[in-house]
């Protein structure tokens, strides 16, 4: 009971300090241009695409068939636009409405969604180490901290810019981070965990990774600012994604 207390805690703090800690940045930034805004959006995009394809896809590649990891992926995509479609409604939000304050507030939502389902197989992933090592739990949960802090810049500013209060973004974002601390528990409680589950589990976070990327950043950051900036700005947080994973 006191190691999985302790995993479990261990994968709590790792999990919500790194989003916390992006939160904050991101509510700190001040009179943010839509240039700006796209920009981030932008380096969100190619962090999450590098996280796709570096690291929750060839790892499930590593246990499962390509017929699971898709059934994953489609799951997630389909898991996503149903969140999509309530979060609409909840906000009251028209598809083709131009106000740019309610799209990247529900932006800012379907990122949280998106990455809270996307940190609980991180969580598996810390509670499994621990399982085979405490040197490699720590290196896990040391190297999902850091790539949690874009993440969480990337979820807070939209958020942020689209009227939220600062203190209502920061519990939001710390919130997705629990989901790190509930996947440490299973991992730890049943160590070398299923592998069927956890490719289950990480292809279906690729996929709302996908739907996030495709039907929600790029989108709204080309609706925000055309230009070169958003381009660079995915290619800066493709690079950084492949940074924070092989760290």
């Amino acid at each position: 009971m006191e190691y999985l207390l302790k995993t479990t805690v261990i994968g709590l703090f790792f999990g919500t300090f790194g989003t916390t800690l992006g939160g904050i940045i991101g509510v700190s930034f001040k009179n943010t241009s839509n240039k700006f805004l796209s920009f981030i959006l932008s380096i969100a995009s190619g962090l999450m695409l590098a996280i796709v394809c570096f690291d929750l896809i060839p790892e499930a590649l590593t246990i499962a068939g390509i017929p699971s990891i898709i059934l994953g992926i489609m799951f997630g995509v389909v898991c996503m636009i149903i969140c999509d479609i309530l979060v609409q409604k909840k906000f009251n939000i028209n598809v083709q409405s131009t106000k740019s304050i309610n799209s990247l507030l529900k932006t800012g939502i379907i990122v949280s969604i998106g990455l809270a389902l996307h940190n609980f197989p991180e969580g598996l992933a810390i509670g499994s180490g621990f399982g085979a090592s405490i040197k490699l739990g720590y290196s896990l949960a040391v190297a999902i901290l850091l790539h949690d802090i874009p993440e969480g810049i990337s979820m807070s500013v939209p958020m942020k810019n689209g009227g939220m209060k600062a203190s209502k973004v920061v519990f939001y974002v710390i919130l997705s981070g629990i989901t790190t601390g509930i996947g440490a528990f299973f991992g730890a409680l049943f160590g070398t965990i299923s592998e069927s589950i956890i490719a289950i589990c990480l292809s279906f976070a690729a996929g709302a990774m996908l739907y996030i990327v495709s039907g929600e950043l790029i989108p709204e950051s080309n609706k925000l600012y055309m230009g070169k900036s958003s381009s660079m700005g995915t290619i800066m947080g493709f690079l950084l994604g492949m940074l924070t994973i092989t760290i």
